[in-house]
């Protein structure tokens, strides 16, 4: 477990820093706070320069189309990169799968009676730019954002990037499944899982064991796990249901369509790598 300050310990602590917003106000003084976006468009939500960190996102949205939180895609690159270091269907980056809209409250992100959430840290050195894409047929009539940020002097030393990454396969038998694979240093922080079985009303699949392998290690990797739901902290194919906790949680089971989506963050636990990282 990590050692230090609490979050609450900050507000006692005078900060140099700046805040300031990015958010999708009327800028003619009227009420029309959001932006449209046609299918197959583009809408940056954010384009400011650094060095800052970015400390909140909030969005919601609305369309006609039911699977908007998936066809509605969030891309964020950092310092003029060409290649997005986040990028993913919007329900899946804030933390449900299929699709879907899933009132949940972790402490680093979540759906919040209409609202989605993030309060993961994204520093930046140069540029900090945040585009939405509809991939969707039908028109996204109002999309409301804001985004908080800090201005800073400079970025310490040993500041990491914010990443994530969506990606979706079937499995194979005998195979684990790779949630992650990275080279460099860094930290895993977490991931969100949507899993869909083959069999109406059966959840066998949940026995896979979590196997994260640092640094090119081999076979048994130093963690090995003891099931799919153990990982998230639950049990027993997580027979109590549907949960919320800041860290960990369940947020969507259906029996009869084999579904589960649950989340965990490792902020008491990161799992740091100095080489590469496997995630399995």
């Amino acid at each position: 477990m990590m050692t230090g300050p609490s979050m609450l310990d900050n507000l006692i602590r005078l900060q140099k820093f700046k805040t300031a917003q990015e958010s999708s106000y009327d800028r003619t003084g009227g009420n029309e706070d959001f932006v449209s976006i046609e299918p197959g468009d583009k809408a940056v939500i954010c384009d400011v320069d650094g060095p800052g960190q970015i400390s909140r996102i909030w969005v919601t949205v609305a369309s006609p189309d039911t699977y908007v939180r998936r066809t509605c895609v969030i891309r964020m690159f950092w310092d003029n990169e060409a290649s997005p270091s986040v990028e993913a269907p919007l329900g899946d980056f804030f933390g449900v799968g299929f699709g879907q809209y899933k009132h949940y409250t972790a402490l680093p992100m979540g759906m919040s009676s209409g609202g989605y959430y993030c309060y993961l840290p994204m520093p930046f050195a140069k540029r900090a730019r945040i585009e939405i894409e509809n991939q969707g047929n039908k028109k996204i009539y109002a999309f409301y954002y804001n985004i908080t940020y800090h201005k800073l002097d400079k970025l310490e030393k040993d500041t990491a990037y914010f990443h994530a990454l969506w990606r979706h396969d079937e499995t194979r038998p005998g195979e684990n499944y790779t949630l992650l694979e990275a080279e460099g240093r860094g930290h895993y922080a977490g991931c969100v899982m949507s899993m869909q079985g083959r069999v109406p009303f059966s959840l066998w699949f949940l026995e896979g064991d979590e196997m994260i392998y640092v640094d090119g290690e081999g076979h048994p990797p130093a963690v090995h796990g003891t099931g799919t739901e153990d990982y998230f902290n639950a049990g027993w194919y997580f027979n109590k249901g549907t949960f919320s906790a800041p860290f960990h949680g369940l947020t969507v089971k259906n029996w009869a369509r084999a579904r589960i989506s649950a989340y965990r963050f490792h902020i008491q636990d990161p799992i740091p790598f100095e080489k590469s990282i496997r995630v399995t």
